[in-house]
């Protein structure tokens, strides 16, 4: 097999680094440089890894670094080079040699079947989890669900049936859960080469693009709360995956797969009525060797900011003081898991004790955003979220407001 060209290797680069929203995660701009370095024949993707880790090695030394992007750029190097491979053992064995492949030089566990129970509160789900296989369960999961997977025909199923029961797998898979951490990214790369596996034509930029989307549809394909009466909805996943194998165009914004939705987000729109392809493209030769399980190929700065944007906008927000900067934060984190620097990005400012106590001390401690891990404030990778009460503060607060909110902070006036 030779070197794959540069029309391929950029586009395993650009998916590389969007599935890392999936995760909540984003690569550096050093890795995008080091990219295209690659992309463009100056250096080999070994080259490309080794200077990432070297980049690190010497950053670390220095100081604290940055231990999100540190991980996205390792993870993003490791899918690119799986991606270019294109070859998949699709096996029990093969799966968890993928996950050792995708966060080598990451988790010390990569690879290793976890040993723990997992829960991780959701944005989509109003702070809610998902309930992953217990441990009961899980020895032995991966291969039934494989077993089980090996008999559907692919070759001779309707599109409809065929994206309903790709849904239903690539979910079963996620929930199952088998290496605890990445496991969304896990379950993305996996997609990717079992379409290529079974010979399946597909849109890459869906991926590229809509990973966090990808994320929470594989939540709500999950998630079942008999209390709330909310059952376990596919149909959002079903929509990511007509987008990507039949070319349709549904809007995948994340708010339409929130199980409180605003009115406005309550129906989800189909943008390219009458685009869809209607079939999806299988190769012929797809199944072979599909059952031997064959490889295949500054000081006050926020206070002084926060005091400008009041006298200018008074009139037009209706808001001040905390109410004023609860707002603003609202809008910034809005449907995403932030850590405090991306939170501070957003609102362009500076004074990260100023923030904290103008901004995030308040919304926390009235209840409108939430820890992603609340029983470890210091958590290394810790992030916050807008909790159901957060959510309904910006349903009150109406569309229009938020939008202009929205404008100010892209640098577009109110």
């Amino acid at each position: 097999m030779g070197e794959p060209g540069r029309t391929e290797k950029d586009a395993a680069w650009q998916v590389a680094i969007g599935l890392q929203s999936a995760d909540g995660l984003r690569t550096s701009e050093y890795l995008w440089q080091t990219s295209q370095k690659h992309v463009n024949g100056k250096i080999s993707l070994e080259q490309a890894r080794e200077q990432v880790k070297g980049y690190y090695l010497e950053r670390n030394a220095h100081d604290a670094g940055d231990p999100e992007k540190e991980e996205a750029d390792k993870v993003a190097v490791n899918v690119t080079r799986i991606l270019l491979s294109d070859t998949l053992d699709f096996s029990a064995r093969g799966l968890a040699s993928l996950h050792r492949m995708i966060f080598d030089g990451v988790y010390e566990n990569a690879g290793v079947q976890r040993d723990f129970e997992v829960t991780k509160r959701e944005w989509v789900l109003g702070g809610d989890t998902v309930s992953f296989m217990g441990l009961e369960a899980l020895p032995g999961a991966l291969e039934r669900s494989i077993a089980k997977e090996r008999n559907y025909p692919y070759d001779t199923a309707s599109s409809d049936d065929l994206i309903s029961h790709l849904a239903a797998f690539v979910s079963e898979l996620w929930q199952i859960c088998a290496f605890g951490e990445g496991n969304t990214r896990f379950t993305a790369v996996f997609t990717l080469l079992y379409l290529r596996y079974l010979g399946i034509d597909f849109k890459i930029d869906t991926f590229k693009n809509e990973s966090w989307y990808f994320h929470n549809a594989l939540v709500r394909a999950s998630y079942r709360n008999i209390e709330k009466n909310i059952d376990c909805e596919p149909v959002y996943l079903e929509r990511f995956f007509r987008n990507l194998l039949l070319g349709e165009q549904w809007d995948l914004r994340n708010r339409y797969v929130h199980i409180r939705p605003a009115a406005e987000w309550s129906t989800q729109s189909n943008l390219g009525s009458g685009t869809s392809t209607g079939q999806v493209q299988i190769k012929q030769s797809a199944r072979k060797g599909f059952e031997k399980g064959e490889k295949r190929t500054s000081k006050d700065k926020v206070e002084v900011e926060t005091e400008g944007l009041k006298s200018e906008n008074r009139s037009l927000l209706e808001v001040s003081g905390p109410d004023f900067n609860i707002l603003f934060l609202s809008v910034a984190i809005g449907e995403d898991f932030l850590s405090v620097k991306e939170i501070m990005e957003r609102l362009h400012l500076k004074g990260r004790d100023s923030f904290l106590k103008l901004y995030l001390g308040p919304a926390v401690s009235q209840g409108i955003v939430s820890l992603l891990y609340p029983k470890s404030p210091r958590h290394p990778r810790q992030k916050y979220l807008l909790t159901q009460k957060g959510l309904d503060f910006l349903k009150e607060t109406g569309p229009e407001m938020v939008s202009r909110v929205e404008r100010h902070l892209a640098g577009k006036g109110l």
